[in-house]
């Protein structure tokens, strides 16, 4: 049978005062019209149709989208998106699994990076000169010493922390690795272990695999509370710089009660700066690692700054825990591939890092102000916006967030619900919005869908 989309008419003039999506718009309804699309016709995914068309994916999710809005389209999850006759009601009032098959979907949740600053050439550039390296027959269990001295000059450069004689700096898989590392060397089966709630649930994972038992901790507007915290915990995992998923910075008097606590319990704690190097209208404050080198182990990756294809990162700990982590590793047989290092190796020594960090700082500004300046301009509250390249839209109610992610999806927008971040009683709801991954344009579409959907009554 042939695909009904070999002969629809759609001719995109170019030079025209008509924006190219109302054209694409136009051509759907018009073969329609004379029965070269007819009811239950499926459409070419909007990546698809883009690349036939030689347009951005945007502006033909911003055809759909206005299809979708006039009820010429459906979305089925899993099948794709057919033409209807029904009536735009009719549409809007179809089920919550009538939706945009994953792969289609408009990305807005947080944890991913901004690709589109890095320098391609650049890029290849470094995995070039890194496969031309002597071939390593038996790896650094600590990880390729130039990474690490890497690792440490970035640290001191960007955020104040001095790798001196009392802490090592280790290379690591990335920070859910590393906290699984952890738990296996400084923890006992049965241990309890202090978590934000919500929280970073990969690390949580890690913890509960290790065999330990998680305490959701409540987090407010300065983080943690660390006056919940039980005086017999092992160990506490938290994210102080910009709290995931909420955003909140903790500030230097909770630091200080936390650091304190530590010491006075024997408590170690476990500091995830996973996208420390993001900060907008605020200065940063010192790391916990700078203010108790002997209670805190630091973690770090370069997912956020780069891709987490690299499958880099690291941890600075104090001489006895690092030790035991090599010892781990050596036992085990395990250890962080030396691949992804070696190529953040050759972006540091040509100044390419450094000329990625510029962009991607010149960048993000840009993209945060789009979509705080949407949110804000529709009367939402946003919160976590001076910090990291996600912001949260509170709600009231998981119903709420249920609501707003399914009509999201139903037009081509995934969005992050707070509930899958608590591991304890569900105390804070709303939607964490991504802003890194997408195209700037794209970006602007979703986030315009994302509004209306959070705005709907």
């Amino acid at each position: 049978m042939s695909d009904p989309w070999d002969d629809v008419p759609i001719t995109l003039d170019r030079s025209a005062n008509t924006p190219l999506s109302v054209q694409i718009a136009d051509g759907v309804r018009s073969a329609a019209a004379i029965g070269r699309l007819r009811a239950g016709d499926r459409l070419m995914s909007s990546r698809t149709l883009a690349t036939r068309l030689g347009v951005s994916r945007t502006v033909v999710t911003a055809a759909y989208d206005q299809l979708h809005a006039e009820g010429w389209l459906n979305s089925r999850r899993g099948s794709g998106t057919f033409l209807t006759t029904a009536p735009a009601a009719t549409v809007e009032q179809s089920s919550a699994t009538d939706e945009v098959p994953l792969a289609d979907l408009l990305d807005l949740g947080p944890g991913a990076p901004c690709v589109e600053v890095i320098d391609r050439a650049a890029w290849r550039r470094a995995w070039w000169s890194s496969g031309h390296r002597s071939v390593v027959v038996r790896k650094d269990r600590a990880g390729d010493p130039e990474y690490r001295a890497a690792v440490a000059e970035h640290l001191l450069r960007h955020r104040g922390l001095s790798a001196g004689s009392n802490t090592v700096v280790l290379a690591t898989a990335g920070s859910s690795a590393a906290v699984a590392e952890l738990a296996a060397v400084v923890l006992r089966p049965g241990d309890r272990v202090a978590v934000e709630d919500p929280g970073y649930q990969r690390a949580v994972g890690a913890l509960r695999a290790a065999g330990a038992r998680v305490l959701p901790i409540p987090v407010d507007g300065d983080g943690l509370r660390v006056d919940l915290l039980p005086p017999d915990i092992k160990a506490v995992y938290c994210t102080p710089a910009h709290q995931f998923p909420l955003g909140s910075r903790m500030p230097a008097r909770r630091r200080t009660e936390l650091i304190e606590f530590a010491r006075r319990h024997g408590a170690l704690v476990i500091e995830d700066d996973y996208d420390g190097e993001l900060r907008y209208d605020t200065e940063p404050l010192p790391l916990l690692a700078t203010l108790a080198p002997d209670v805190v182990v630091h973690l770090g990756t370069t997912s956020k700054i780069l891709s987490p294809v690299l499958g880099a990162g690291w941890l600075v700990a104090p001489p006895d825990i690092a030790k035991s982590v090599l010892s781990h590793r050596e036992s085990t047989g395990t250890g962080p591939a030396p691949a992804g290092q070696q190529v953040v190796v050759e972006l540091a020594h040509n100044g390419d890092l450094a000329r990625h960090l510029r962009r991607l700082r010149r960048a993000m500004p840009d993209r945060r102000a789009l979509v705080v300046g949407e949110l804000r301009r529709h009367g939402l509250e946003v919160l976590g916006d001076d910090a990291g390249s996600h912001v949260v839209v509170p709600l009231t109610s998981t119903a709420d967030e249920q609501r707003v992610t399914a009509a999201a999806q139903r037009r081509g927008v995934r969005l992050d619900g707070l509930a899958r971040h608590h591991c304890g009683p569900q105390q804070h709801f709303g939607i964490a919005l991504g802003y890194a991954a997408l195209p700037r344009e794209e970006l602007a579409v979703a986030v315009r869908i994302a509004v209306e959907c959070l705005t709907a009554r």
